[in-house]
């Protein structure tokens, strides 16, 4: 007996995915909403008319294999398509005076994320001491952005615009302390940073050092290591040819390195002995430059970036240290090199523990700071005597911050 591959929907239809060489899930109807189908994928018994794998004879046993091969192929694109679009049904996000954060699902080594401006932007709702909740749907924007968010049904894509929206709506503003000068170079160096350096963060994540990457993507299921090499080689193919229409990937390996090389020394002589790139108070910038950094430190093994960042370019590792401490307590890395720990760092801190997804995520819970000194608030940026986790011997100041916030 023969097996189909097929997408049951409660709409009552059945789609055969082992009979189609391209489908499409989206209906228009006079609207710019498509319609979504939900449903299960299913596997059915085919008729097998003349027998025609028996006809094929000892002599055809190449064929034979072909259609094997084509078959758990099929399976497992219909797996792949169940997991990476969620076709299932969706549940009820309520964003009502809540900033509902659309991101990429956690990599199974630690790291917050493999894309600079999904951890951006997190990062930039922890500085701003903005409580949010992830939702790690894999859904992307109405625009085919990642990340993007939803705030009092409003949907916003676009680290920038977020950014704007979030200051229009809720009034924060991380870069009040830059003047006119201080802000153009701020907007310069972001655009340095996110046009062209994270091109070739991309070429050493995807295409150079793949299989490392492949190693920390988090999927399950029966097929998890195919579709993990599945989805990386597709993911290749879109940064190699995204590359090039960008410009970039044009360029040998070798000059692409040397353009990453010249990015990362410029950003070490602007941060020099400061603590933050624009001087001693965060701003939005270190939201961004974080993000890419922390891809070079964290998550490139053995690599070019990687090896410059912690060898010469010391003062960009301690800075991304810095703010891995202040703004991220329950992040711990294995691999932490003991320059950076503090003396009362235990081995137990250095496992690779799955990051807590906290339901409505803040750095300090409420801003008043009435009876503060008759109670202890245990927050994920504290243990259990109230005693602040960002203490350690990389410069790390009173948690004073977030007064810039308000």
């Amino acid at each position: 007996m023969h097996w189909g591959i097929g997408f049951a929907s409660s709409r009552s239809c059945v789609v055969d995915l082992s009979r189609n060489q391209s489908i499409s899930f989206g209906l228009w109807a006079g609207s710019e909403e498509p319609y979504t189908f939900y449903g299960d994928i299913v596997a059915f018994p085919l008729q097998d008319y003349g027998g025609i794998m028996a006809g094929l004879g000892s002599d055809s046993w190449w064929k034979k294999t072909l259609y094997l091969t084509g078959g758990a192929l099929l399976a497992a694109a219909a797996y792949l398509l169940h997991e990476l679009l969620a076709i299932r049904k969706e549940q009820e996000v309520d964003s009502k005076d809540a900033i509902i954060l659309h991101q990429f699902s956690r990599p199974n080594n630690g790291v917050p994320s493999l894309s600079p401006f999904c951890l951006k932007m997190e990062t930039y709702l922890r500085m701003a001491d903005l409580p949010y909740q992830n939702y790690f749907d894999g859904k992307l924007s109405p625009q085919g952005k990642m990340p993007w968010i939803e705030y009092n049904q409003e949907k916003v894509s676009g680290t920038e615009f977020i950014i704007d929206f979030l200051e229009e709506k809720l009034g924060v503003n991380l870069n009040k302390n830059l003047g006119p000068h201080e802000r153009a170079v701020s907007r310069a160096v972001t655009k340095m940073v996110e046009e062209h350096f994270y091109w070739t963060l991309a070429y050493c994540q995807w295409v150079d050092n793949l299989h490392e990457t492949q190693k920390m993507l988090s999927l399950s299921g029966p097929f998890s290591d195919l579709l993990k090499w599945i989805f990386c080689h597709l993911t290749k193919g879109i940064v190699k040819r995204e590359m090039y229409g960008h410009g970039i990937g044009r360029f040998s390996e070798e000059e692409i390195y040397m353009l990453m090389e010249k990015d990362m020394r410029s950003l070490a002589g602007l941060l020099g002995d400061k603590k933050y790139i624009m001087g001693p108070k965060f701003s939005t910038l270190d939201a961004t430059v974080f993000g890419h950094l922390a891809q070079a430190m964290w998550t490139l093994p053995g690599t070019r970036p990687e090896r410059l960042i912690k060898g010469e370019l010391i003062n960009l590792a301690m800075y991304c240290e810095r703010i891995r401490r202040k703004f991220w307590p329950e992040w711990h890395h294995d691999d932490d090199n003991t320059i950076y720990e503090s003396e009362e760092s235990s081995e137990g801190s250095k496992t690779h523990t799955p990051l807590p997804d906290f339901s409505f995520y803040s750095r300090t819970e409420t801003f008043d700071d009435e009876g503060a000194e008759n109670s202890i608030s245990r927050t994920p940026d504290t243990d259990f005597t109230g005693h602040s986790l960002f203490d350690s011997d990389v410069d790390m100041d009173d948690y004073i911050d977030h007064e810039q916030c308000k």
